[in-house]
């Protein structure tokens, strides 16, 4: 027998495998990442339904560390709660056992027709049944890798060198926790290492008890990536989640450790079969510590937030300063404090339409990029804001509650839209001429800045009415519509006539001309359904069209 041979063979399966797995995930990220991912950050609203979606999502990802960081991403941006981030984790490490369940039976048989069915979908022109198709290759590629490492296996199970080897393996079992763990940490996947792990213990190359050790530290070692890989900064609070995780499993691999002689002889007395033994011992692991963690997860989330208290930065401007959690038990002073954050986004869209004006005035490269990090603080405040009162109690809300907390997502929602259109377009159009080195020409480019000093005076009009609900100011507010609509009219009517008596200055920025007069309308459309609508709406003063009806 050539060891070295059947070495490099047995390197070549576990890559085999450890590809076939690769196949497997992006397979199904391709074709369900996008649907997968919303659809867990829509069900991580409680416990409950955070686990069984950590469950499904990781049953079909196979990948206990891509779900890990996507909670870790969602927990990080502030989007979800901790604790059903910690439930959905803990889905997540029960979901990934469910694979290795599956190939704990023979279905090596099934591996050639996974390949055939798999090429010829790959071969599709369509992207559906080609991702699928990677699926079903993959699924192929694993079954092989599994057949092919028990075939290599079984030459060796009786060579006294290597018995007294893994004997001397056996009796260590910290030690057979740490290889485990650096082996799925390394591979990204404590599927393949468990995988492996089975083929050996199926030949009775590994000892049960060291069998269930190395599963023991696969699940550690799973845990560490989305720590090191996960969100990044200074910020404590962002690692809070992959941090809990990596703790829960430390502290169940330590009871594993000192209960394995005990469970060990359990499982080997209840399943002969080793290979379904250490199938079995994996998804028992997950479970019971789940279930031993499961009630106590907000008790457990409080712990971490004091070990890890959020970071205040008083330089971010894009850090809540009025979003008190202690104040979501009373609602009328969590929204007094939301309306109250909604205000600095209204004072953020002011400074980015200060800034867009000078662009367009000066054509300074530097406001513009400094205007347009404007827009990623809109942004954070906009998802503080909706995260904070979409987290409030429904049975708490009275019906004047409900009111105000829709007027908060609306004033919110509009204020981030007209960023939006600030940021990618009126900026990119003042970036563009900057980079060509023209300018609009002087009338047009004083109707630009005309309606660009109205809007600023909009956006006052509209956070003072969104405090007051005014209906004057609110009436008001929403003839801005049709004054924008004719100053639109007016300076385009205008526009065409420069381009009619041959005005080179005008023909050169022609487009991006209409686009930014097209933009500012916009823009004021959104101010006036920001805080406009609402009130005339409450007032029955809104007209459901602005068709003229009958014949």
């Amino acid at each position: 027998m050539d060891l070295p041979l059947t070495l490099l063979n047995l390197a070549g399966a576990v890559a085999l495998l450890l590809w076939g797995i690769h196949m497997v995930q992006t397979g199904v990220q391709r074709a369900f990442g996008a649907k997968l991912r919303n659809f867990l950050a829509t069900t991580l609203n409680n416990r409950l339904n955070a686990f069984l979606a950590g469950i499904g999502v990781t049953a079909i990802l196979q990948s206990s560390t891509a779900t890990g960081l996507m909670v870790t991403g969602f927990a990080a941006g502030g989007l979800v709660d901790l604790v059903p981030a910690l439930a959905a984790m803990l889905g997540a490490n029960v979901g990934t056992t469910l694979i290795v369940q599956v190939l704990s039976f023979d279905v090596a048989a099934l591996a050639p027709a996974f390949l055939l069915i798999g090429v010829l979908m790959f071969r599709r022109a369509s992207a559906g049944p080609r991702d699928f198709g990677r699926v079903l290759i993959g699924l192929g590629l694993l079954l092989m890798a599994l057949y092919q490492f028990v075939s290599l296996l079984k030459p060796y199970e009786d060579l006294p060198n290597l018995t007294m080897l893994l004997g001397a393996v056996s009796t260590q079992p910290l030690l057979d926790v740490v290889l485990a763990a650096g082996l799925a940490w390394a591979a990204h996947s404590s599927v393949a290492v468990v995988l492996v792990i089975m083929s050996f213990a199926a030949q009775g190359t590994v000892p049960p008890d060291a069998a269930f050790a190395l599963v023991l530290g696969a699940n550690l070692g799973t845990a560490i990536n989305p720590v090191l890989e996960g969100a990044a900064g200074a910020d404590p609070a962002a690692r809070r989640l992959p941090i809990g995780n990596l703790i829960n499993r430390i502290f169940g691999v330590s009871i594993g450790l000192i209960l394995l002689p005990i469970i060990g002889s359990w499982m080997v007395a209840i399943e002969p079969n080793n290979a379904r033994a250490v199938a079995d011992f994996h998804t028992a692991f997950n479970l019971i510590l789940a279930l031993i963690f499961f009630p106590i997860l907000k008790p457990y989330a409080a712990l971490l937030r004091r070990w890890m208290p959020a970071r205040i930065d008083p330089a971010d401007p894009g850090q809540p300063l009025y979003l008190d959690p202690s104040a979501r038990e009373h609602p009328a002073i969590a929204l007094g404090g939301a309306a109250r954050e909604a205000l600095r986004l209204a004072d953020v869209l002011e400074k980015m339409l200060i800034g867009v004006r000078d662009a367009f005035e000066k054509a300074n490269r530097r406001q513009i990029s400094d205007t347009k990090r404007l827009d990623d603080v809109l942004d954070k405040l906009n998802t503080a804001i909706k995260t904070y009162v979409t987290s409030l109690d429904p049975e708490e809300l009275g019906e004047a509650d409900h009111a105000r907390l829709r007027e908060i997502l609306t004033f919110a929602t509009n204020m981030e839209h007209a960023g939006d259109i600030v940021d990618k377009n009126l900026l990119g159009i003042a970036n563009k001429m900057v980079k060509r080195g023209v300018t609009f020409p002087k009338s047009g480019q004083d109707e630009v800045l005309e309606m660009i000093d109205r809007l600023i005076a909009n956006v006052r009009t509209a956070a003072s009415l969104f405090m007051t609900g005014d209906g004057r100011a609110a009436r008001l507010l929403a003839n801005e519509k049709e004054i924008f609509r004719t100053m639109e009219s007016t300076a385009t009517d205008a526009h065409f006539e420069r381009l009619r008596i041959g005005r080179i200055d005008t023909l050169e920025t022609s487009t991006m001309h209409l686009d930014a007069l097209r933009d500012l309308k916009s823009v004021n459309a959104n101010l006036v359904a920001a805080a406009a609508y609402p009130v005339l709406e409450r007032n029955g003063e809104l007209l459901a069209t602005r068709v003229r009806l009958g014949g």
